[in-house]
């Protein structure tokens, strides 16, 4: 109910009065207040409404520009099946947590672990361990790798790679990247020639894998004995196989950014009897232990091997194994959700052209796209620099492969360091950013994330 003292003189004049009194209210109401529309829960554009003195060449109202922002965990890793949760606190409850505490393989979780892996990739003999690092380090130890052996190795990998090779006293010889985040084979085949190394451990960095029969080959004709570090490679194929397969020893991991995630944990996987029983006898089987693993070769071809092999007491925990389980038969279904957000995220990004460009991995590769590298072909160190920080205040932190403090950048290996220069790498790492794509986004936050590279593309003047 509306009342005044006296009444306007006509029906224009008191809508001219109501009008100045909205007008005055909303011009309070825009000096007191700032405008902010959410888009769901985690991610938020905010735009500022101001208003300026007014003066002949402006308008009263100016306009801020908006910067798409992410709240959520780009790190999140994938959560533990609710099975493998019930199954390990089982383990708990009982306290059968060592491997070998079962009378019987099949009733050992880890054994199981092992049957189901080596169903997974196809292979014969599985040894789980504590981490993918301990699984290189005994993957060069059944090679037979002796100190002062020359080992070649990606320029480009993570730090846990040259750590493996100088754990079994090997010496690393650093290979050249090529522009797909692959090992260089015309440089692989010269260091083949020019350092006599007798080994190579190939790395599948971030899932990108080689020309691996030409690599085969090579090996074979130079006699060199060919370790795959399928660390990242879960999931992955080549022309329809599992990846391991080539290499006569080959890890995986079950870190947690990786397919498998137990936090840590890792297994050799072989089809080669004499490098499976060795391997079990490194991790821990003593004296007849190696009976309560199914996925080892016959007690023959142990020999005496439990004596002549020192113990190194890498086993994997029964919990770590329960937490894994579940997850193996999900790993196809869970590739298939990965590859469909990579493939409308690379294609979104390449069609950006300027300097940014996701390079294509080979025909023969069947991916697991978990996360995506950006390369800005061109850029300088400056340009890319504003990538970094452009994300950075969007709430997305991406991560320059060539940067000062990456465990991925060979120049960082004090321990084992390279021998040579290494330019290709070089340049290839100092213009690629990595940015996971977790499994626990929607779709939608996808769309956002695009946005946010886009943006921050742009401010650095990259398109």
């Amino acid at each position: 109910v509306c009342s005044f003292k006296s009444p306007p003189k006509s029906a224009s004049a008191t809508a001219k009065i109501m009008i100045s009194k909205i007008v005055a209210a909303l011009v309070l109401l825009d000096r007191a207040s700032a405008f902010t529309l959410s888009s769901r829960n985690h991610v938020r554009t905010t735009c500022k409404m101001s208003l300026a003195e007014p003066s002949p060449q402006t308008t009263s109202i100016s306009k801020k520009v908006a910067k798409t922002m992410i709240t959520k965990n780009i790190k999140m890793p994938d959560p533990t099946p609710a099975e493998g949760i019930a199954e390990a606190v089982a383990l708990m409850e009982t306290g059968m947590m060592y491997r070998y505490t079962p009378t019987s393989a099949e009733d050992s979780v880890v054994s199981l672990c092992e049957q189901e892996i080596g169903e997974y990739t196809g292979h014969d003999y599985v040894v789980a361990l504590n981490s993918c690092g301990s699984a290189l380090f005994l993957a060069m130890k059944c090679a037979g790798v002796k100190p002062g052996d020359k080992v070649l190795t990606n320029a480009f990998t993570f730090t846990a790679v040259p750590s493996a090779i100088e754990h079994a006293g090997g010496q690393a010889v650093y290979v050249e990247t090529d522009k797909g985040f692959r090992i260089d084979i015309d440089d692989l085949e010269k260091k083949m020639d020019s350092s006599g190394a007798k080994f190579l451990m190939v790395s599948h960095m971030r899932g990108k894998i080689a020309d691996m029969d030409r690599i085969l080959e090579l090996c074979e004709a130079k006699g060199v004995f060919l370790i795959e570090d399928a660390a990242h490679a879960i999931g992955v194929k080549w022309k329809g196989k599992h990846m391991g397969h080539h290499g006569r020893i080959s890890a995986i991991s079950s870190q947690s950014y990786k397919m498998l995630n137990s936090g840590e944990g890792g297994f050799l996987i072989t089809n080669d009897a004499k490098a499976g029983a060795m391997a079990a006898v490194y991790a821990g089987a003593y004296e007849k232990l190696h009976t309560k693993h199914i996925m080892v070769p016959d007690s023959e071809v142990f020999g005496d091997m439990m004596n002549e092999l020192p113990n190194y007491s890498l086993r994997m925990h029964a919990v770590t194994a329960a937490i894994i389980r579940p997850q193996i038969a999900t790993i196809d279904a869970r590739r298939e959700q990965y590859n469909a957000r990579y493939y409308a995220l690379a294609g979104k990004l390449n069609a950006l052209g300027g300097k940014v460009v996701v390079p294509e991995q080979l025909p023969e590769v069947t991916i697991v796209g978990d996360s995506m590298q950006i390369s800005f072909d061109g850029a300088t160190r400056q340009e890319i620099e504003a990538v970094l920080k452009a994300c950075a205040s969007r709430g997305l932190p991406a991560e320059l492969f060539g940067a000062s403090s990456n465990a991925r950048y060979f120049k960082n290996w004090k321990f084992l360091p390279a021998d040579c220069d290494l330019p290709l790498t070089e340049e290839v790492i100092k213009s690629t950013i990595d940015v996971r794509m977790p499994l626990q986004w929607e779709d939608e936050d996808f769309d956002v994330l695009y946005q946010v590279l886009e943006e921050s593309i742009a401010e650095a003047g990259l398109v």
